[in-house]
């Protein structure tokens, strides 16, 4: 289903988009509302699932330990809630992570919804992966208007795995999956919200990320 028009009249758009960013108690939600905040949106914090199932278009951050991470969302009954929802959602950084099957960190599971496995990196690199390093290997509506081996800034001590719903790669001491898609779920390994122009595109495609239901019908148990 396309977007519709605004009240307005005008093609509803990136600046007419609802995005409530889950606040959970493990992300960097500041600075990523302050980057929809220069798209001209303004992104709520929120947890009430009233307001998360809403939304138009949802952001899943997160910093810090996933199995931590994992608790909090447990207590808050938001891992129920996020694998079934159906509008576009973006997990950015450790929040993809927790949307894989499981990870090393903290030996946990994670949400199930794309169907690979996060491993730390090996001691023959630096850890964590601190600074710019690039993208490749582009798939998806996500990366409209990026061209290969962009730099995107990065800050991870775990990788995900390949599988088949990688739409980016990246190496460093491994070829690793950088961003990964099924269906409406999204997420990122890099931060987006600190990657300057091209990481504020990214979030722009994404607000204008069209619906189309027919595409989560396998990724609701």
């Amino acid at each position: 289903m396309s977007e519709s028009s605004s009240p307005s009249g005008k093609p509803e758009g990136a600046s007419k988009a609802s995005v409530v960013i889950i606040n959970y108690g493990a992300g960097n939600i500041k600075s990523i509302q302050f980057a929809f905040k220069r798209l001209g949106v303004d992104a709520i914090l929120s947890n009430n699932p009233d307001e998360i199932l809403a939304a138009d278009k949802i952001i899943f951050p997160g910093v810090g330990e996933a199995s931590s991470a994992m608790k909090m969302l447990k207590e808050s009954g938001l891992d129920t809630l996020i694998p079934k929802l159906k509008q576009p959602v973006l997990g950015i950084c450790l929040g993809m992570q927790l949307m894989c099957l499981s990870t090393e960190e903290g030996h946990c599971d994670g949400l199930g919804i794309f169907q690979t496995h996060v491993k730390r990196f090996s001691n023959d690199v630096k850890v964590p992966q601190m600074g710019w390093n690039v993208i490749k290997d582009l798939k998806s509506d996500l990366f409209k208007g990026i061209k290969e081996n962009e730099y995107m800034y990065l800050v991870h001590s775990y990788y995900a795995e390949h599988c088949n719903e990688t739409i980016s790669k990246t190496d460093y001491g491994i070829n690793y999956a950088s961003a990964l898609q099924h269906n409406n779920f999204y997420g990122v390994q890099f931060h987006p919200e600190k990657s300057g122009i091209q990481g504020q595109k990214i979030l722009e495609n994404f607000l204008n990320l069209e619906f189309h239901s027919e595409l989560v019908s396998e990724s609701v148990t």
